[in-house]
């Protein structure tokens, strides 16, 4: 199957956590090896949230906070290829033309952001929708999409199943402003939508739960289209 997997804030912390990041390659490249094939997109993480901030209090403009933060998110993919080796394409697509370039080759694609205005997360589901993805699995810091905020709300419950209807009810007040994404842009749940895109928000602190997702296990948030 084609596999894109979003991997952003549970992975990407302040102290870059180096054996986190080899256990994520070490699945990347049992997924591969399974035969499957693999687009990772990653996010900006804390770092490039804590240069967001500073720029903007410095009078970047949102525009170029967002470019900030896409320069971070490819090097954050490029950690990733530092820890694929020889599974992954050398290079860091920075458009959708190269990524399908580099897609046919038949190694992991490692890739970061691409234009101002647009999450990672919604990167991540135009690439699905480009190569035409079996499946997209986001990774975040948290059980899946859950009732509350879990970091706020102990007692809130995570759903094994959302519309995307209802998910864009719960995101209506999150804002748009560089950094800000939290569980997942609505931009990306209307690509999901638009291109009935079989999703899974999944918890990050576990590498092996993109390959339960991509076997269908009960694991996470499954996003109905």
């Amino acid at each position: 199957m084609k596999l894109v997997t979003k991997i952003g804030g549970s992975l990407f912390k302040d102290d870059l956590n180096q054996q986190k990041i080899r256990a994520y390659a070490q699945v990347l490249r049992d997924v591969r090896r399974q035969g499957h094939q693999i687009v990772v997109v990653s996010g900006g993480g804390e770092i490039a949230r804590k240069y967001i901030e500073s720029a903007r209090a410095l009078g970047a403009s949102e525009a170029q906070c967002d470019q900030m933060g896409i320069y971070v998110t490819r090097l954050n993919a490029r950690l990733l290829i530092s820890a694929l080796n020889d599974d992954a394409f050398p290079e860091v697509p920075e458009t959708v033309e190269e990524l399908r370039k580099y897609f046919t080759i038949g190694k992991i694609v490692a890739m970061g952001g691409l234009t101002p205005a647009h999450s990672t997360d919604a990167v991540a589901t135009i690439v699905a929708e480009s190569i035409k993805a079996d499946i997209f699995v986001k990774t975040i810091d948290a059980p899946g999409v859950c009732t509350e905020d879990p970091k706020k709300h102990p007692g809130a419950r995570k759903l094994d199943e959302i519309s995307v209807k209802k998910l864009l009810e719960m995101l209506q007040e999150q804002s748009l402003v560089a950094g800000a994404y939290e569980l997942i842009d609505p931009v990306a749940v209307k690509v999901i939508a638009r291109s009935k895109i079989p999703t899974w928000i999944v918890p990050g602190d576990d590498p092996a739960n993109i390959r339960r997702a991509l076997d269908r296990e009960r694991v996470g948030t499954k996003i109905v289209p």
